[in-house]
């Protein structure tokens, strides 16, 4: 595989993946309940939920800037990129944009972007969610590391951060502390049997432990913001 085509390729799977986990998730939903699902950014200007939603979409636009500069040469990828890294870009991309997609339907009606705070939701913790919390996030950053792979630039890394950054904030600064309102006794147990972003990694310390308690709040279960 040739960098040209690495290139060509990471901008045509940005776009299917990016129109599917967004554009036609949110036309399924709203055909099946009557609503979008969109909450939008939660947080005052400045706060650390505004900062993940800006960083998010900051996300998402450098992923598609890279590609795009790249098959420009405005930003030159590195010599000996494509080959056996862009075949294994290519699979990750396309293995995490499916995962999102089987992730999200699995949320069925819970499914939401973004959080809105008097709104309460099934808590969903079967397919997906029963390996890891938050299997959307999860799924994305593997798509983005695969983009990454393919167009190895300053502009793709720096994408890749900003979404791992904006996943950290909106995981567990918004969704966790209102999953914990929202469901209780629930919530703590989920937190404490499966992981946060991989199996068993960031699960929550059973109450009287001797060990740190992590409050492990997420969304998946109830709101996979994605």
């Amino acid at each position: 595989m040739t960098t040209d085509t690495a290139a060509a390729l990471a901008m045509g799977l940005y776009v299917v993946g990016i129109a599917c986990i967004f554009g036609l998730r949110t036309w399924l939903h709203r055909r099946r309940t009557g609503q979008s699902g969109y909450r939008g950014v939660s947080g005052a200007p400045g706060s650390a939920e505004w900062w993940g939603g800006v960083l998010f979409i900051a996300a998402l636009v450098l992923a598609a800037a890279a590609p795009a500069l790249a098959i420009t040469g405005l930003v030159p990828v590195p010599a000996g990129a494509g080959g056996v890294l862009g075949w294994m870009g290519m699979i990750l991309a396309i293995g995490g944009f499916l995962a999102v997609l089987v992730a999200q339907s699995g949320m069925g009606s819970s499914w939401r972007i973004g959080v809105d705070r008097t709104e309460v939701t099934g808590l969903v913790t079967t397919g997906m969610f029963s390996v890891v919390r938050n299997p959307i996030f999860t799924a994305m950053a593997t798509a983005l590391l695969g983009l990454t792979l393919l167009v190895p630039t300053a502009v793709s890394a720096a994408a890749l951060v900003c979404l791992i950054v904006a996943i950290e904030q909106q995981v567990r600064v918004v969704e966790e502390p209102y999953l914990a309102r929202t469901h209780g006794v629930e919530y703590a147990d989920y937190t404490r049997r499966v992981g946060r972003f991989l199996p068993g990694v960031g699960r929550s310390r059973p109450r009287g432990s001797n060990r740190t308690v992590h409050t492990t709040t997420n969304p998946h279960p109830s709101k996979d913001t994605l």
